[in-house]
Order: structure tokens, then sequence, then C-alpha cells
């Protein structure tokens, strides 16, 4: 990479931080997109992103829901997985000591429970291990019978679930959103004062597609998530309301596939961005578009990203 003056011999800073949590660049790839991160180590250069997400994980394992679960649509993909998954104390036998054999990277867990008290004992199991740098709060999956949604538009349940999470964790505690509220703001400040570090928004809305053939769902489910590019401007607007309604930091998400997306959520108000959608199409997609951002910094003259969070121009 060829620097600009102003960027200085080493490039732009891409440093981003939250909860005391460091991260090299902003770049996280998001939860149930990445496996449970041992699965990209001979795709991606995980040690190039600020960090990643692993699958939502309960205190027993899940099988999800049954097939088709994924349908790809004009401008995103629907998904009802369902948060299969291993069961936390698995991930910190099977998964979490390869994890800390690679270097200078940042794990963060997804947690998930159809109750409080689900929550409570998948976060005292993962408690135990190493290497986790955080919890991300999954109270917004739209795919599952209970718990997940239920929790995330009620605010009153929102409230008790993260204040239980948070008298649990020994770790900072980042809050997952669902857009399927009247008030994303609302639901951010119910967070916030509930106990949690940081907030990270948006997940999938509900949304459905029927096949006029058979005329019957495309997805076993009916309903399911909807993720991807069609979905990014409700997301950033969701996401500079909330930055707007608190004082922690947010992750903004939701249809991010280049740098200029990551520009827009970090004016808008986001800390750092995950990345889903994207590494369906290409596998290499969050170690590409960190590549980009970098490339970004230096032809706009940006020495310090972070200074860009919050920084829309209004007039």
């Amino acid at each position: 990479m060829t620097a600009s003056p102003s960027t200085g011999a080493r490039g732009p800073d891409l440093s981003v931080s939250f909860a005391g949590i460091q991260l090299k660049n902003p770049v996280i790839a998001a939860s149930g997109t990445f496996g449970y991160g041992v699965e990209f180590e001979d795709v991606v250069h995980l040690d190039r992103l600020g960090g990643f997400v692993v699958k939502g994980l309960s205190k027993e394992p899940m099988a999800g829901n049954p097939p088709p679960r994924l349908y790809e649509t004009a401008a995103g993909m629907l998904n009802a997985i369902g948060l299969q998954n291993i069961g936390a104390r698995a991930f910190l036998d099977e998964k979490l000591p390869k994890l800390r054999e690679l270097k200078n990277i940042v794990v963060f867990a997804n947690v998930y429970g159809y109750t409080r008290e689900d929550y409570e004992r998948t976060i005292q199991i993962l408690n135990e291990g190493e290497g986790i740098a955080g919890y991300e709060l999954n109270v917004s999956c739209p795919n599952t019978a209970q718990g997940g949604i239920q929790f995330g538009s009620d605010p009153r349940l929102l409230d008790e679930v993260v204040a239980t999470a948070r008298r649990t964790s020994q770790r900072p505690l980042i809050v997952k959103l669902s857009p399927n509220v009247t008030s994303i703001a609302q639901m951010a400040r119910v967070a916030e004062e509930a106990g949690a570090d940081a907030i990270s928004l948006v997940n999938t809305f509900v949304a459905m597609a029927i096949d006029p053939e058979t005329r019957k769902p495309r997805i076993a489910n009916v309903t399911a998530g909807l993720s991807g590019p069609a979905i990014k401007p409700i997301a950033l607007r969701m996401v500079y309301d909330a930055a707007k309604a608190v004082k922690v930091p947010i992750i903004g998400m939701g249809g991010i596939s280049t740098a200029s997306d990551i520009i827009e959520f970090m004016l808008a108000g986001a800390t750092a961005v995950q990345i889903g959608t994207a590494s369906y199409w290409d596998p290499v997609a969050t170690e590409k578009i960190v590549g980009e951002l970098e490339r970004w910094c230096v032809e706009h003259r940006i020495e310090r990203l972070a200074e860009l969070t919050g920084g829309l121009l209004m007039e």
C-alpha cells in the first residue's frame, strides 16, 4: 500500500475499541455466518480481521430447523437455520482450544437461550473458558419457537434478560437487538440501562418467500430472517437512531459488503461493524473488505478511522 502524505509511512490507523476491547480494525465477522472461526482458518487470514463472533451457543446442543433453511432473494438472503449449534460445553472442549492456538485474533461468543435461566447457564459455562473477549447476547433471532426475538421485542423481558446476563457475565456484554420493533431507540436504552457494555444491530427482518408453482413456502419454517444489501438502508437508519439514544458503543450490521458501507455505518454512529451475508457469496469477503478499507482511508486522507464515528454532517 502506498501511503499518502497525510496518513504517514505506516498507513492509516484502522484500530477501534469498545468496552475495553481493542480491535485492529472495525471489521467483525457476524455470528451464524462464520462457523466457529476455525472453519475459515484455511480460507481467511483471521488475524487480518478485527474479530469474529462464533455461531450462537446454547447450554445444550440444538439441531436447528428442518430444511429448506436458506433461500436467495433478489437483493439478499432468507435464512431459518434455527441456531443449530454444538452447545456451550462442546465449544469449550472442541473449538476454543483450537482458537487459542491462533495468534492476534479476537473471539466473541454469541449466547442464546429459551429462558433467562438458559442465558444464565450458558454464560456460566462459557465463563470457564479462556480466550473469549466478550459475549454477544442474542435477543433477536426470529427463527426459533421461543426465546430470541421474544426477549428483544418486549422492553420488560429485554430488561430482565440483560440484567441477568450482566450479573452472570465475567466479560464485556454486547446486546444484539432486533429490527422487528416499533422503536429501536427505546430498546437500545433499555439494554443500556440494564447493563449492556455495547449494542449490536440489526439482526434480520422477519420475511418470507413463496414458490408460485407449488404454492408452498420456500422455507420449511414458513418465515425466515432477511439479510443482505436489501436491508442496509433500514439498518443504517436504525444504527443512527440507536446511536443518538445511548452512550454505549454501537456495532452496526445489515447488508455491509464494501468499505463505503462501513464508512456509512460509522458516520451514522457505529464504532465497529459486523459482516455476515457477504461471506456466503464470497467466503473471503471480510478480509477483502479490510484491504478495501485501508485503500479508502489512503485515498481520502483519513489518518485515524475511529474519528469518523458519529461524523455525519447535517448541513
